[in-house]
């Protein structure tokens, strides 16, 4: 007598159904639909950014100056014990203590802005341009719902080059990383119309002369071995200077995609998507050094 292969039924005979599976004896479909659907809320999560807190509300001393971008809530700690740090003119060394809307907070004799200092990083899309025009579609659009301040990109980007572009209301951190004397290690990936020589490649690591100076990358390599993409390392500040390297070297450029961007990356962030950068990535940020 042969097995009954059929499932268990239902009160109303039907057989019970615990999720149709795929060929391969592969999870439920519901249960990978699912999980699908979550990692779609996380990356809405990160295209509308974290919650703005509100600036009625008292918050710990410790935080207003990470805030005001004077360093991080760890290293303000420190400030706030060796009494460098005064609320309404009086010296404040008690961890944990809060601050009012309305208190006047100094450090090392001066007033700190409020202001909430706020950074994201975007994966700019291509078709985009890097101003305020309302004719054209701008990454303005892109970032408008991240806070409640005005942000603004640091550098230029041009309208068809993807890639990362950091934004903040940072002035000081602005100032900084445009200078050409401080270190902004970028990463591109530069698509071209026919295959590079592998001397033309070397050229790149030892210097091409431009119109306004030789510049050269840290590192030029092949992607995955083709000669059509490629990748490269650099320092250097100059407007378009990887594209202008190729440019000048006889290639036509296809396509320029900034994967890296001062030890940023485009990890866990599609395109046209943005981030709050945590507080590691923004005391690294700090600390960037002096070119020799």
């Amino acid at each position: 007598m042969r097995a009954n292969k059929k499932g268990p039924k239902s009160n109303d005979g039907k057989p019970k159904s615990g999720g149709r599976r795929t060929s391969g004896g592969s999870k439920p479909i519901h249960k990978k639909k699912q999980k699908f659907n979550a990692y779609k809320d996380k990356l809405e999560r990160q295209k509308k950014g974290d919650p703005v807190p509100s600036m009625s509300e008292d918050i710990r001393l410790n935080k207003y100056l990470s805030n005001a971008g004077i360093c991080s809530r760890r290293e303000a700690d420190v400030l706030i014990q060796t009494g460098v740090v005064k609320v309404n003119d009086e010296v404040v060394t008690e961890l944990g203590y809060k601050v009012k809307p309305s208190d006047k907070v100094q450090y090392d004799g001066e007033t700190i802005s409020p202001d909430t200092k706020r950074y994201f990083l975007l994966n700019k899309p291509k078709g985009y341009s890097v101003t305020n025009s309302i004719r054209e579609k701008n990454v303005m659009h892109l970032i408008a719902k991240a806070c409640k301040e005005d942000i603004y990109p640091i550098d230029r980007m041009d309208k068809n080059t993807t890639g990362l572009l950091l934004f903040t209301n940072d002035t000081d951190l602005m100032k900084k990383m445009g200078h050409p004397k401080y270190e902004l290690t970028q990463i591109f990936q530069v698509s071209i119309t026919k295959p590079m020589t592998v001397e033309h490649l070397q050229h790149l690591r030892t210097g091409v002369e431009l119109e306004d100076g030789k510049v050269w990358a840290d590192a030029a390599e092949f992607v995955e071995n083709d000669p059509r993409e490629i990748g490269v390392e650099i320092h250097s500040n100059k407007r378009k200077g990887v594209q202008r390297m190729i440019e000048a070297l006889g290639y036509e450029i296809k396509k320029v995609d900034r994967v890296a961007y001062a030890g940023l990356t485009k990890k866990d962030l599609p395109r046209s998507y943005y981030r709050a950068l945590t507080e590691k990535e923004i005391a690294f940020l700090r600390m960037s050094k002096k070119l020799k």
